[in-house]
């Protein structure tokens, strides 16, 4: 199966979270139906948060056995376990805690608090991945990848211009002395994000635009990590008309653009 990129345009950001809140209760459901669990990989960031809240607000959210769903973070920033800057807290209050999970499947970064270092933590994570991997994957199976885009590009902990994005062998990464505060974080690799069935990427505002025009343009990955990211079935760029407003026509080609009037193959 060849994997490719979509791209949904919403006109705003609160019908963007609605739409990828619905699609990814759809997507678990299905997945559960026939593989008896799933797995989600979450990350951090407004947008993430927005579309957590939306999921705890959706009239199907209990659709869904939560208890069969696994949860991973694909970043988590260096901090205490009880800093408000963790990614893992957002997502609890977002969302975790208002649903029935098993707490046996929630797989959070080590804290600051949690591991002797920030090299040991990356090599726990590590080893936790690898200890839910079937076979010769590289990493567990990820049904469902949310990442949000930095205005820079980045995605997860993987920054322009860093060692991090060119990083191939290992599946966790320290990543010190990031251009944006925190400076101290931990990430998945690029193999480990790209191993995902589906990647849904949540981009909303002006300040996105002029990146995902780079990506959309063909980018280097250096330059613009966004571009590459692609999931083995699918990679859907969820925007809203704010992010797509400086991105020009002849870089999306109809084959790879969709509007929310559109439907999704979401196998």
């Amino acid at each position: 199966m060849t994997s490719e990129r979509r791209v949904l345009v919403h006109p705003d950001g609160e019908s963007l979270a609605g739409t990828v809140a619905a699609r990814v209760i759809t997507k678990l459901i299905d997945v559960i139906e026939q593989e008896g669990d799933a797995s989600l990989q979450l990350t951090g960031g407004t947008m993430a948060m927005t579309v957590l809240d939306a999921i705890r607000r959706s009239p199907a959210r209990d659709s869904v056995d939560w208890s069969a769903v696994s949860f991973w973070w694909t970043d988590e920033r260096w901090v205490p376990s009880d800093s408000e800057e963790r990614n893992e807290r957002q997502a609890r209050e977002a969302l975790l805690d208002h649903i029935r999970i098993d707490e046996e499947k929630v797989h959070p970064f080590p804290a600051s608090d949690q591991a002797k270092d920030i090299e040991a933590a990356a090599e726990a994570y590590a080893a936790e991945l690898a200890a839910h991997t079937p076979g010769n994957a590289i990493a567990p199976r990820f049904d469902i990848t949310f990442l949000g885009v930095g205005s820079d590009g980045h995605v997860a902990g993987l920054f322009p211009n860093t060692t991090g994005i060119r990083e191939k062998s290992r599946r966790v990464i320290a990543v010190q002395n990031a251009p944006k505060p925190p400076p101290d974080r931990l990430s998945v690799t690029l193999p480990v994000l790209n191993s995902s069935q589906r990647i849904f990427i949540v981009l909303g505002g002006p300040d996105k635009a002029s990146v995902l025009g780079l990506a959309l343009a063909g980018a280097s990955v250096e330059e613009v990590p966004l571009s590459g990211v692609l999931g083995v079935r699918r990679t859907v760029l969820f925007v809203d008309a704010a992010a797509a407003a400086e991105v020009p026509e002849n870089l999306i080609a109809p084959q790879s653009y969709w509007t929310s009037a559109d439907s999704v193959d979401a196998h």
